[in-house]
């Protein structure tokens, strides 16, 4: 029997996470991950899959707060849906390949890889490093190249790829909103192809709690899904209202946060 206190927390973070789905185009890993492995630890879930299971459980739960969050995005134009065709293909690929390197990989590395990756993005950010002007996204070999890239560090580390795509998108010259809408597009084939991933090497694992699926633990996915997709419709909202700078600096400080938490619990 799951505690109430554990359900009031999924649909916490749930909520939390639909907003920033919406907002940064994040898919809401970022904070479904360190949360999951929180709440994990104190449920007392088998501590050599509790990572493992935070990060399977978090893709599953893009699945559905990406379709509320590039619903709201689509309704005001903002996705770029030729850059999502073309990258789709090699974001599947990476993701469900990347998911199975990731399940044969030590919790305490994946963590650390976690928190360098975080701090390396919200550097870039901050800096608000400008692309040259002629720079435009690749043609389909770069494109496919780009996006097994993205899905493999994004399997890693349990997120919709926002983090990466975003930069990356921006980088090709991308405007900040229109990267933002097209990057929560992109998340569903990430969150598709991971959660694939992470149900089929967890399949058999000894001593996974009931209620799993693979590395998927069913009561929150449900308890974050469920509040993400009610919240993440606002979360666009806001992205087409705020200054591009302040959507800039909140993303980064986020990334720069969550970082911090994950660096901490390492020690």
């Amino acid at each position: 029997m799951i505690d109430i206190t554990n359900w009031l927390i999924y649909a916490g973070v749930g909520a939390l996470a639909g907003v920033l789905a919406g907002l940064l185009g994040v898919g809401g890993g970022l904070v479904i991950v360190p949360a999951l492995t929180f709440v994990f630890t104190a449920q007392g879930l088998p501590e050599q899959h509790i990572l493992h299971m935070a990060l399977g459980t978090s893709l599953a739960t893009i699945i559905f707060t990406s379709i509320s969050s590039v619903r709201a995005h689509h309704r005001r134009g903002a996705v770029i849906w030729r850059i999502v065709w073309q990258i789709a293909p090699g974001i599947m690929l990476g993701t469900f390949l990347g998911s199975w390197v990731a399940a044969a990989l030590s919790g305490r590395f994946l963590k650390g890889f976690f928190v360098l990756f975080l701090y390396y993005v919200a550097t870039q950010m901050l800096l608000n490093i400008k692309p040259k002007p002629s720079r435009e996204t690749p043609g389909l070999a770069g494109m496919f190249l780009a996006g097994n890239l993205i899905g493999g560090v994004s399997s890693w580390v349990g997120i919709g790829g926002g983090s990466l795509s975003v930069p990356f998108m921006i980088w090709a010259n991308v405007p900040v909103i229109n990267a933002i809408a097209t990057s929560a597009a992109i998340g569903f084939p990430i969150a598709i192809a991971g959660a694939a991933g992470y149900v089929s090497s967890g399949w058999g694992a000894g001593s996974l709690p009931a209620h799993s699926l693979g590395f998927i633990y069913l009561p929150a996915l449900i308890g974050v899904a469920l509040f993400s997709m009610l919240t993440a419709p606002l979360g666009a909202k806001l992205a087409h209202s705020l200054p591009v700078a302040t959507v800039r600096k909140i993303f980064a400080l986020l990334l720069a946060l969550v970082g911090t938490r994950m660096l901490i619990s390492l020690f």
